[in-house]
């Protein structure tokens, strides 16, 4: 009896100890966007409003360690672990992120693939996208226009917006793809990663941060920033930034994270 309730007691703890399997995962991500796709319209904006307004605090934190710093070689890998922050309290909080949403509602579409589906898909999109691009606006024009920060942070903000500037569309739109494949991660490796939820956050964002990658909403929060400081115009900052990261990040998070592993998933059904 003892051996045969030892055997029992180690098969059950093997059992929560092993890795869940992609099929599991995957099963995870969709329950959850049935959920979100089933979301009121005013729901969905107002937690997309959230999002935008909270993903400011990835410029502001990053800003703040970058003007406290002394300007050496080793300060850009201090000061991109703020870059996390705004993340952290997306992610965590449960807001609509526009890249998270790149992925998730993706997947009820590809199992079902009719127009109502994809009608669910590109509003929750739309106004998603839309209410994060107004959060953003607002934080921008305070962290630019308002006493609230001090002049030496305003220009940490300033200089983080023309590092974001530099590259072309076309190597922006790139970066845009490394940055949507890796918050579509992000969302894959959570349902699972237990109390490692705050340093899969941390870690992945921070490769975005500290590789210039570009986020369509983070970065547009920079570039905003940048045009109410009249230093570039707003159709530099939309066409050379927000659109072409735009378009990588739907790329990276659609077309490598979700397409990829669903195929894996239907290949093992």
């Amino acid at each position: 009896m003892t051996n045969n309730h030892t055997s029992t007691t180690d098969k059950q703890e093997a059992d929560e100890r092993k890795s869940p399997s992609a099929k599991v995962i995957h099963g995870s991500i969709f329950k959850e966007a049935v959920s979100e796709l089933s979301r009121s319209s005013s729901a969905l904006f107002w937690s997309g409003l959230a999002a935008g307004l909270s993903m400011g605090f990835s410029m502001i934190s990053e800003g703040l360690l970058r003007a406290n710093l002394p300007d050496v070689e080793w300060r850009l890998l201090v000061s991109n672990f703020g870059y996390s922050v705004g993340f952290l309290i997306v992610i965590l909080g449960k807001q609509q992120l526009f890249t998270e949403n790149t992925l998730t509602p993706i997947l009820p579409l590809l199992h079902r693939r009719n127009l109502k589906t994809l009608w669910q898909v590109l509003r929750l999109w739309g106004i998603v996208l839309i209410a994060n691009l107004i959060g953003a606006v607002i934080i921008a024009f305070v962290a630019s226009e308002s006493k609230v920060f001090d002049p030496h942070v305003q220009k940490a903000f300033e200089e983080i917006a023309k590092m974001a500037m530099e590259p072309s569309f076309e190597v922006t739109l790139i970066r845009g793809i490394f940055a949507g494949w890796l918050i579509a991660l992000i969302v894959w490796l959570l349902p699972y990663a237990q109390t490692a939820h705050i340093w899969v956050i941390i870690i992945i964002t921070y490769i975005i941060g500290i590789g210039h990658l570009s986020h369509a909403i983070a970065g547009s929060i920079e570039v905003f920033t940048l045009a109410f400081m009249e230093q570039t115009s707003w159709w530099n900052a939309l066409t050379g930034f927000t659109v072409p990261s735009l378009i990588g990040n739907i790329i990276g998070g659609v077309t490598i994270v979700a397409v990829l592993n669903h195929a894996q998933v239907k290949a093992d059904s």
